[in-house]
């Protein structure tokens, strides 16, 4: 085996804002609350379902003390339709076909829980790639701790050559982590590309290939 490359997944191999969106709506509806718009659930993606649900939360005035109930509404809401609208980014599969032929171990971490994560990638035709899946519920901590990266590097008992995500959290992972960091452009951070740390960035899975090839013969 060349190397173990781990990728994140919402924002980075799929395009999962949409569902989220439509679930946490269907979570405020159950509340008798309006619903937020695609822009502003994207904004809270990243830290898993408890994180964003406390957001949503805040930006609907709702009490703390419903928490647990949002919570349970919004994985309910989530679980049965995680991959209606959801969509892998152009050239995601054909990107990760190239790196698996090529003898690279592949895996996920992400803080969207197991389950859910699982569902998306069968649901896509992405599992066949991967040989391990780290969610934010496999381990008592999550991302920006390095633990979870570290444990989906040590199940694909490769060296550890590459983290590829597109957020802040993902950025400040792999450095916790001590492993260099690929980002993608077109997911769902705020901040300017350039104050993220990272040792290249692309815009377009086609082209990741050789962008791993030139950062691995350096």
């Amino acid at each position: 085996m060349k190397g173990a490359i781990v990728f994140d997944l919402d924002g980075t191999l799929v395009d999962s804002a949409p569902d989220i969106h439509a679930a946490a709506n269907r979570m405020l509806a159950d509340c008798g609350e309006a619903p937020l718009d695609l822009e502003a659930i994207t904004r809270f993606i990243g830290n898993g379902i408890p994180k964003l649900v406390r957001l949503v939360m805040a930006e609907r005035g709702i009490s703390s003390d419903q928490e647990d109930r949002l919570k349970a509404l919004m994985l309910r809401h989530y679980t049965a339709h995680p991959a209606d609208l959801t969509r892998p980014y152009p050239g995601v599969a054909d990107a990760l076909e190239v790196l698996r032929d090529a003898g690279f171990g592949l895996g996920v971490c992400t803080n969207k829980f197991h389950a859910p994560s699982v569902q998306i990638l069968d649901a896509l035709d992405l599992s066949r790639f991967f040989d391990v899946v780290i969610g934010g519920d496999s381990l008592p901590v999550k991302k920006p701790d390095p633990a979870p990266l570290h444990a989906a590097f040590g199940a694909l008992r490769a060296s550890p050559l590459l983290y590829v995500g597109d957020s802040e959290i993902d950025a400040e992972t792999a450095k916790h982590a001590g492993i260099a960091f690929g980002l993608f452009t077109r997911g769902y951070r705020t901040t300017p590309v350039e104050e993220l740390p990272h040792s290249f960035s692309f815009d377009d899975f086609s082209t990741l290939p050789k962008q791993i090839a030139r950062a691995k013969d350096v």
